[in-house]
């Protein structure tokens, strides 16, 4: 399938070329996915889907054009390529666009040392559905009234080819089981989750201790209600604590940066997180599903440190960012077929701390344990914070009860800088950021 790609791409810069382009990049993308749902126990869905899509980027005299379609035929490559370049002739000249240059690009990467495509036999449709139907059973047994299970699979192979000379794919595959547990009845019905995924079929924990977790989770939450308005400290738990560096990480993007619309405008070498606490990004984990040997613009990817013992080191960067911002890019391009390259991380680690979730909750007294949160509404030029949250009210280091409707805000810039980390990140997600406890923030319930 790679070698097919390859030949797609390297007939989409012919055919660009052929119709003008000063230079051009080509992306051929192939995947197949498998999923199968359950609900109520019966097979509510069994889906299969298999796609090759092509996307062209031209480049002439600093105007650029992005086409992309789903027909590999040569009819359609060479009207690709003419409807490109017609469009690039008419789009505003951009002085940072452009290719990267041949002593940047990826060399010699061993696609093999990453581990990101399973090589055992694609699971058929029955296997799904008995991991489904395993999870389903558990979480039944557990006292459910209803169960959503699903099992998925895909496979996804991408080729990448550009005018200067890049030439470079590789394939990922990824198998991940989940279930909804439903408890109660009316409005006191409560629900809660519970998911896995990973690269190899063989890495899943049993479907039945998914189910299990997930009506554990949910029957917690029964008999919620919301918590008092004040200021407490609250605890974001692993399953959410990420979120808070995502917001980190969006503010420290290139492209919010080049356009004046990020808090963290001239905060570079500056303190935004806690001393000793640091945040690392590396493409280049063992099978881990966001790893990658080289970026969307063919650069290679390395590991990089964006926090380092709370100082601010860097922005992250594509091409375009970094020349705007007159910095080098730091290989991480992202793109689609349809869209052109734009900065984004993959796999990220924040610093873990020494004391477990418990400890934390021991030490906060009497505060809130966020489980899950709902909607957002960060202002991304002053970084001022607000979410709706439920998880469990903490009152003398103990959990008291389930809380739901309830609001917590702060800003961004203050509370990142009152973080205590535990220890219990998932070493297999592609970002790890364990459970946060954020010293103060606003609380609105009843």
């Amino acid at each position: 399938m790679t070698d097919r790609l390859q030949d797609l791409t390297h007939a989409l810069l012919d055919a660009a070329k052929m119709a003008g382009a000063d230079s051009a990049d080509a992306l051929a993308v192939s995947a197949t996915a498998l999923s199968i749902d359950i609900r109520r126990g019966a097979l509510e869905q069994a889906e299969r889907s298999e796609a090759t899509d092509l996307g062209l980027r031209v480049i002439i005299g600093g105007r650029s054009a992005i086409v992309s379609a789903s027909d590999t035929s040569g009819r359609t490559i060479a009207e690709m390529a003419e409807r490109a370049v017609a469009m690039a002739q008419e789009a505003p000249v951009d002085p940072y666009t452009g290719l990267a240059d041949a002593g940047q690009l990826a060399k010699d990467w061993d696609i093999a040392t990453l581990d990101l495509c399973d090589n055992s036999a694609e699971p058929d449709a029955a296997a799904l559905e008995a991991d489904a139907r395993a999870a389903e059973a558990a979480a039944m047994t557990g006292g459910a009234v209803q169960v959503e299970a699903s099992g998925h699979y895909a496979r996804q192979a991408l080729h990448m080819a550009a005018t200067n000379g890049f030439d470079g794919g590789y394939a990922r595959t990824s198998r991940s089981i989940s279930a909804v547990a439903f408890v109660g009845t009316g409005t006191g019905m409560e629900r809660d989750w519970s998911g896995e995924t990973r690269v190899c079929q063989g890495d899943l924990p049993g479907a039945d201790s998914i189910g299990a977790l997930a009506i554990e989770r949910a029957k917690a939450r029964l008999g919620a209600r919301k918590p008092a308005t004040g200021a407490y400290p609250v605890l974001f738990d692993e399953r959410v604590a990420s979120t808070l560096i995502g917001h980190l990480l969006s503010a420290a993007n290139g492209s919010a940066i080049a356009r004046g619309s990020s808090w963290l405008l001239g905060a570079l070498g500056q303190q935004v997180l806690p001393k000793g606490m640091s945040v690392i990004e590396d493409p280049r984990r063992v099978r881990v599903g966001a790893s990658r040997p080289f970026d969307g613009e063919g650069l290679a990817t390395a590991r990089r440190v964006i926090v380092e013992d709370g100082i601010l080191q860097g922005w992250t960067l594509d091409l375009a960012t970094g020349r705007k911002l007159g910095m080098a890019s730091t290989a991480n391009a992202v793109r689609g077929t349809s869209s052109p390259p734009a900065p984004a991380t993959s796999n990220i680690d924040l610093s873990p701390g020494s004391a477990t979730r418990a400890d934390l909750i021991r030490d906060m007294g009497t505060g809130l344990l966020i489980t899950s949160l709902i909607g957002s509404t960060v202002n991304p030029n002053t970084g001022d914070y607000s979410r709706g949250a439920s998880g469990f009210w903490v009152e003398n280091g103990e959990i008291a009860y389930p809380v739901n409707e309830c609001t917590v805000a702060g800003n961004l810039k203050d509370f990142l800088l009152r973080l205590t980390a535990a220890n219990d990140a998932r070493a297999h997600l592609s970002t790890r950021v364990p459970s946060l406890l954020v010293e103060g923030m606003t609380l609105a319930g009843s």
